[in-house]
This record gives structure tokens, C-alpha cells and sequence, in this order.
């Protein structure tokens, strides 16, 4: 190479995965070998087909050699998703040995240099004759039963890497990890190595995530990736990362709730970009406090999501219009999202939200967030990932509101985590008895960005709607679970009919 010649960086190749691709910074580098390990019904299949469909759109030539799968398998397996397989070459490779061909057969014992130097050959030979530009080689299990030993596989799979680099082709070699052998690892052989992993949970559907082990030249984003196989293959939420998410967004005013009271102990209200975590115990009106503040966003034009772990559609709105909240008028800015934490994994909840952020989302709900802990693996990663969660949102302006219901009824109250040092508001609600009757009391125990109101003022809930009423200072022992409210009864709120 004289002086004045340059290396040049090798271009990268789309995967066929949008989110895979901002995972791997750029692609699959081409006129490289990459290695995509996993165990059998992990989705290499899949993610390797998605690859070489993305590439015959661009209108390279493209072949999938398959020693396991046969053609068929693969066209119906391809059909279940949706795809056509025309223009893709398919290579069934049948070795001598697994041949029912009676004119193949030997009548001595195999020898493996002959068994495994025809397999080779048959490949060189589809490759010379077809010429592609990106290869699906599935799987090396099979290139590892005949070799026989773990030097001469690896010296196989490197000689194989040479093949495919020398002649610029961009090439997937498949390993299905059924026999895992130090001794012969690849990761220090190809320039790129996935691995797609399956998780199997106590309750609820299966776990899968990737990580991406390796990456030559590329700024990859680590660690595990959540992604699900769908009807049109794999969906890949890469992990949320806030500091890749940080724009512009111009300053307004805090969010009115549509109650004046209400405001008055906010300080004016909650302002944008911050998360505000409303607990207390179950049925003292958490989730209902949280649909007046999406009620009030609806009204003012802005569109709002409401995700909940708990509550069923159709409960949802009949409780929305038993409190006067027309949530119909508004669909075109409303999305509620019911979900099931034993079929979501955490990755595919934030994706969700940052689909709807992406479609101009002002106001999101999470309830409950006992229900999100439960789609979450262990607690420490779920206080990790909100820490995330929370600070992308508030990157964006969006205004997120979160449910906890803490253990117990009456008496002191646990919280199943402690998310308060990540909110930037807290609201407590209480329940308390006056005048022989069960009432609610709510308050601000934390506003980060600006001052509230110290009071304790009534929270009420009646046939039409919410109401907050006056700053109440007869109470005590509202901090212990156990309030004590010994003014007069004339300072509470009395029960409203339908108007």
C-alpha cells in the first residue's frame, strides 16, 4: 500500500430492523462475518431472514444455506409471518452421510476429512455459482459434529470466514449453542457477535432479549435488549438511553387539573416535564385523581395516554362517565392502553410509550406501578429503568403521572418501592373518619420545582366528580396512616346529587 492510499471504512448494511440497526450503529458492517448465537427458539431463523429479505429489496442477490432446515420448513415459516421468499435462493445442503441417496452410500466407516471437505465444497460451489452479496450460513452446529475436534472446527469456521470476506460478501454465520465449548469459541473469529436469549419466568410469558457482544469499529449500544416475536417477525426495543434523547422544548404554563382547589395547593399546578407519583391506599381515589388530570389535558386540545395494569377497558370508561368525563369526545386525543404485566416485557411497555411521545403525547399515566413492578424481573432494575423512563419524558415536556397503591387500609402505610426520590411531585391521599363518616384527605408532601401549599384539605368523590375543598387545620397524625380531623363538621364537604 503506497502513502498515498487510504483504508476505507467499511459502509454498514441495514439488518432488515430498524431498532436493531440504531443498536448496532449503522448496521451489519458489509463484507464482514457476523455471528447471531442462540438456542433454539431464540429467533435466529427469523432475524436471519428479515436480513435477506431487507437485502433483496435493495435488489442484491442473496442465498440462505441451511444444513438443518429444509425448504420447506423455511417457506412455511416464513408464510406464518407473512413473507414471500421468492427471490431468495434457499441451498438445502445434504452431507453424504444424512444422503438416503443409495448411489452415495459407503460401505466403510465415514472418514471426517471426507465428510466434512464435501460439505465445504458444496458450499463453495452454490457460492461460485450464485454470486451473492449477503449469505445466511445456519447453522455451524452442524460444521461442529463433523469436524470432530474443537481445532479443527474452529480452523474450518476461520477458513470459511476467509472464503466469504475474500469474495465481499456480507455474511451471517448462525450457531444454535447446543454445544457450548470454550475451547472453540468464535467471538474472536468474526467481526460482529449477537446472542438472542430466552427467558423462562415463574408466571406469564416467556422473557427474550439481545445483547450485542461485540462489534468491530462500531459505538454499539451495550447490554440486554428486550424484543418479542410477532406476526412479521421480531420487534426490538432498544434499551432506553435519556442522554440520547435530550431536543428542545419551549417552557409553558404548569398543567391546570380543572380544579381550582386543587391547583391553589399545587402552587398553580404541575409543571411540564416533571413525573408526579400519587399514593395512598387502595380506593382512596389515585387512579380517578389521575383521569381528572387527563380529562382537564383533553380539554385544552392536548392528547394523553393512559396505560393501566389494573383496569379493564370497559370498567375504565364506565367509571370516567359516572364522573361526568366524557372520554368518547375526545378519541381522536385519548389512547388508553390496557396491558398485562405477565405478557409485557419492560422494554416493550417503554416502546409503547415512545411510539405515542413520537406522535405528539403531552400527558402519560402509568397505573399502577405495582402492576409495572410485576412485569419487572427483579425490583433494583425496575427503580433503574424508571430512573430512565422518567428522565426521557421529562427531556420531552411530556407531563407523567404515577399510581402507587400502598399496603393497608387504614393505620401506617408501606409502599411496595420507593420511587418519591424519583418524582418531582408527590401527592398523598388519606383516608380519615369525622362525623361518623369515611372520608379522604389529600396533600403535597414534595413539589421539586417550586413551592405548594403545606394544608391538608378535603378530597372528595361524588356522583359529579372530583372536589378539594378548603384547607382544613383540625387534623393530626396524617403523616402515621391514622388522621385525626377534631374541627367542626360544617368545614367538610357535603354530598352532591346529580345535577
Amino acid at each position: 500500500m503506497t502513502a498515498k492510499e487510504t483504508i476505507q471504512p467499511a459502509s454498514g448494511i441495514p439488518t432488515g430492523i430498524d431498532a436493531f440497526d440504531e443498536i448496532l450503529a449503522g448496521g451489519y458492517v458489509r463484507s464482514r462475518v457476523h455471528l447471531l448465537e442462540g438456542r433454539p427458539g431464540s429467533g435466529k431463523t427469523t432475524l436471519a431472514l428479515q436480513f435477506l429479505m431487507a437485502a433483496r429489496e435493495r435488489g442484491e442477490n442473496t442465498l440462505y444455506v441451511t444444513l438443518s432446515e429444509g425448504r420447506e420448513e423455511l417457506i412455511s415459516a416464513a408464510a406464518t409471518h407473512g413473507w414471500s421468499l421468492d427471490g431468495i435462493e434457499i441451498y438445502e445442503l445434504v452431507p453424504a452421510e444424512l444422503s438416503l441417496d443409495p448411489t452415495r452410500e459407503q460401505s466403510v466407516v465415514y472418514s471426517s476429512d471426507l465428510e466434512l471437505g464435501e460439505t465445504v465444497k458444496l458450499v463453495m460451489d452454490c457460492v461460485e455459482r450464485i454470486k451473492p452479496d449477503c449469505v445466511v450460513f445456519d447453522s455451524l452446529s452442524d460444521i461442529r459434529l463433523l469436524a470432530g475436534s474443537p481445532l479443527r472446527y474452529r480452523r474450518q469456521v476461520l477458513a470459511l470466514k476467509h472464503y466469504f470476506t475474500g469474495k465481499h460478501i456480507t455474511t451471517i454465520f448462525v450457531d444454535d449453542l447446543t454445544e457450548e465449548m470454550d475451547d472453540a469459541n468464535l467471538h474472536s473469529l468474526v467481526h460482529g457477535v449477537t446472542r438472542l436469549e430466552q427467558l423462562t419466568i415463574a408466571y406469564g410469558a416467556e422473557r427474550r432479549r439481545l445483547r450485542v457482544y461485540k462489534m468491530r469499529g462500531r459505538a454499539f449500544r451495550g447490554g440486554f435488549h428486550d424484543y418479542v416475536i410477532r406476526k412479521g417477525g421480531l420487534r426490538i426495543f432498544p434499551r432506553l438511553t435519556a442522554a440520547d434523547h435530550v431536543p428542545e422544548f419551549e417552557e409553558q404554563p404548569p398543567a391546570s387539573s380543572g380544579l381550582p382547589d386543587l391547583d391553589r395547593l399545587l402552587n398553580g399546578g404541575i409543571d411540564r416535564g416533571t413525573s408526579t407519583l400519587i399514593m395512598g391506599p387502595a380506593g382512596c381515589g389515585k387512579s380517578t385523581l389521575a383521569m381528572q388530570y387527563v380529562s382537564a389535558a383533553l380539554e385544552r386540545g392536548e392528547r394523553a395516554l393512559f396505560i393501566s395494569f389494573d383496569e379493564t377497558r370497559r370498567n375504565f370508561y364506565r367509571r370516567a362517565a359516572g364522573l361526568h368525563i366524557d372520554l368518547d369526545r375526545s378519541s381522536e386525543n385519548f389512547s388508553f392502553q390496557q396491558v398485562d404485566p405477565a405478557e409485557l416485557c419492560p422494554g416493550e411497555l417503554a416502546g409503547i410509550i415512545r411510539d405515542q411521545v413520537a406522535d405528539g403525547i403531552s400527558v402519560v399515566v402509568l397505573d399502577s406501578l405495582s402492576g409495572y413492578q410485576n412485569a419487572m424481573p427483579e425490583e433494583q432494575f425496575l427503580l433503574l429503568q424508571m430512573h430512565e423512563l422518567l428522565t426521557y419524558l421529562n427531556q420531552q415536556g411530556v407531563l407523567t403521572i404515577l399510581v402507587l397503591a400502598q399496603h393497608g387500609l387504614v393505620g401506617a402505610m408501606q409502599s411496595p418501592i420507593d420511587l418519591t426520590y424519583l418524582s418531582d411531585n408527590v401527592l398523598l391521599l388519606r383516608y380519615f373518619e369525622a362525623a361518623g363518616q369515611l372520608r379522604r384527605a389529600i396533600s403535597v408532601l414534595k413539589k421539586r420545582t417550586g413551592g405548594h401549599e403545606p394544608s391538608i384539605r378535603e378530597y372528595r368523590i361524588d356522583k359529579l366528580g372530583i372536589r378539594v375543598g378548603e384547607p382544613l387545620s383540625q387534623f393530626s397524625g396524617i403523616l402515621t396512616g391514622v388522621p385525626r380531623f377534631s374541627g367542626k363538621s360544617e368545614a367538610l364537604l357535603e354530598q352532591r346529587e346529580d345535577a
